[in-house]
């Protein structure tokens, strides 16, 4: 009987025609509207039980093609998308930097162009430059995803958290959202910004004020210099990683005065309500912006997050490439 309802499963899912975004591609949550949201955030629930299953396959994009073209480093993003594909039994192969034509000197466009002629059904694309995926998705017909670009937007990792909050807490409007940390220089706190004011939620910014973002005024959200006196009224904390790699340094004093002022250790989440959800994106840097135990604490949604992101990426890749109405 098992057997049967899965197969009865697997064959709705394979065959039910797809409620349409908007666009071809996804490149931002900045693009999205309030109705696009919910389509993806409502698909990926549906898609969610599959990675339950002893056997985690649907046939939906079966013979289907994803490229995954990462320029930069990633663990959770890079295999959330080929674990994706694959439970859609779509093909996924994977291409980084060093492997490409691009270290003998080949333009990115060149690339992209050279990888569509071989006919595959979506690129998914991470840059370090802000803009590439919109680059790309001008001159291809293929979807484009935006796997992060620079410090632009990281807009799968946004959808994937509000997918976490709304099904912990059942409802985004009306939610008061706390995203701490080098807000300045992340492409996550942009996305969630963004997602977060545009369904209903009440978004505050905290941080060092060197990390503060010049636009703050005009994105509908709230800036404090203290994480402390934000977290009794907080239904949700996002703490951000500090981002090294795109500073140039000369933000703080030390490592060590960040988490005293901006870090989120037990002491501090005394005062939190009791049921307020405590996020990151990872990596985590653990002892600086958050301590050990609160990120395995009882509190925490982190590796749900992560669990999470797999059906984010599910339902994009079928909005995106397989459902035909």
């Amino acid at each position: 009987m098992a057997d049967e309802k899965s197969r009865g499963s697997d064959q709705e899912l394979a065959e039910r025609p797809a409620r349409r975004l908007a666009g071809k591609d996804l490149l931002g949550i900045q693009g999205l509207s309030v109705s696009d949201i919910e389509i993806i955030l409502d698909t990926a629930e549906s898609f969610k039980e599959v990675s339950t299953r002893e056997i985690k396959k649907v046939p939906t994009l079966r013979g289907k093609t994803i490229i995954n073209f990462f320029f930069e480093a990633s663990t959770r993003t890079r295999t959330s998308f080929e674990i994706a594909a694959k439970r859609l039994s779509a093909d996924a192969v994977n291409i980084s930097t060093s492997g490409s034509s691009l270290v003998k000197g080949e333009t990115l466009i060149d690339t992209a162009k050279n990888l569509e002629a071989m006919n595959p059904d979506c690129i998914v694309l991470r840059h370090s430059a802000a803009g590439a995926p919109h680059l790309l998705a001008r001159l291809m017909r293929v979807p484009v995803i935006n796997a992060g670009d620079g410090a632009n937007e990281h807009p799968t990792q946004a959808l994937l958290d509000m997918f976490t909050v709304r099904e912990k807490k059942g409802k985004l409007a009306g939610l008061k959202v706390a995203i701490a940390g080098d807000v300045l220089h992340s492409r996550v706190a942009r996305s969630n910004i963004y997602g977060f004011t545009k369904v209903g939620a009440e978004v505050h910014l905290t941080g060092p004020p060197t990390m503060k973002p010049p636009e703050v005024e005009g994105l509908g959200v709230q800036w404090h210099n203290s994480l402390r006196e934000l977290i009794p009224e907080m239904d949700v904390i996002m703490m951000l990683r500090i981002q090294l790699e795109r500073q140039g340094g000369g933000f703080f004093p030390t490592l060590r005065e960040y988490s005293r002022f901006f870090g989120l250790n037990l002491e501090a989440l005394k005062k939190a309500k009791p049921d307020v959800l405590i996020m990151h994106p990872g990596p985590m840097n653990r002892g600086v912006e958050i301590s050990p135990e609160v990120a395995d604490g009882p509190y925490s949604v982190i590796l749900e997050q992560v669990t999470n992101g797999v059906a984010v990426r599910m339902a994009l890749l079928y909005l995106l490439v397989g459902g035909v109405e």
